[in-house]
């Protein structure tokens, strides 16, 4: 809520350029937030916000597989060096455990490693590096990012768009019933309210009745 908020404050040109700088910083290796920045973004979309959903999936688009393409390049210029330096300054996302962990994906779904890991938070960081260090071919890794990048980054903005959407359909539908049942309730507390007093009136005059026959 808080990172919505703060997008809430900024124009639809800066939160276009927040959403492709973090989830590219995101894929090239930095840990970042950049999954809650987009779903926010998108959900903000959906809200008349002045946010193209659009423009909002290919900024995302163009972050990740931009920031992916930087990681491998950087991954393989480094080497394993690289990733003991990442998992000094990074230890709780680059410890060795995580490595290997990701390592064993790539030696066992190569290409669709790259793919499937934008779709998992820890895979995501590891892609890009992880690919370069160790040497997938290009062509075979800008593929899988390219592709992987439109499903992630479009698919998400998408799903998160067309929830919204509906989400506040269905707020707007509560908001009239809840307001129809609030006039309800007013209406029969008023006639209970008027009927209870015309009894209590009836009863006044019936023992103002009663006195005086005594």
């Amino acid at each position: 809520m808080h990172v919505q908020e703060w997008l809430d404050t900024v124009p639809a040109a800066a939160v276009y350029a927040v959403v492709a700088l973090v989830i590219g910083l995101e894929s090239l290796g930095i840990p970042l937030p950049g999954e809650i920045i987009l779903v926010s973004a998108a959900l903000m979309s959906s809200q008349h916000s002045g946010i193209n959903p659009v423009v909002l999936g290919a900024c995302a688009t163009a972050g990740a597989v931009i920031g992916d393409s930087i990681g491998y390049a950087i991954g393989r210029k480094g080497g394993r060096p690289l990733l003991a330096w990442l998992g000094r300054k990074f230890p709780k996302h680059f410890s060795a455990g995580h490595v290997a962990t990701a390592e064993g994906s790539f030696e066992k779904w190569g290409m669709w490693a790259v793919f499937f890991g934008r779709f998992v938070a820890l895979l995501r960081i590891f892609a890009g590096p992880l690919a370069g260090v160790l040497h997938m071919p290009y062509w075979k890794f800008l593929i899988a990012n390219v592709l992987g990048g439109i499903c992630w980054a479009g698919g998400t903005t998408a799903v998160i768009y067309y929830v919204g959407v509906v989400a506040e359909g269905w707020l707007k539908k509560f908001s009239y019933l809840g307001l129809v049942v609030a006039v309800l309730i007013g209406l029969a507390s008023l006639l209970i309210i008027k009927r209870k007093a015309k009894k209590a009136q009836r009863q006044d005059r019936e023992a103002e009745f009663v006195s005086a026959g005594e």
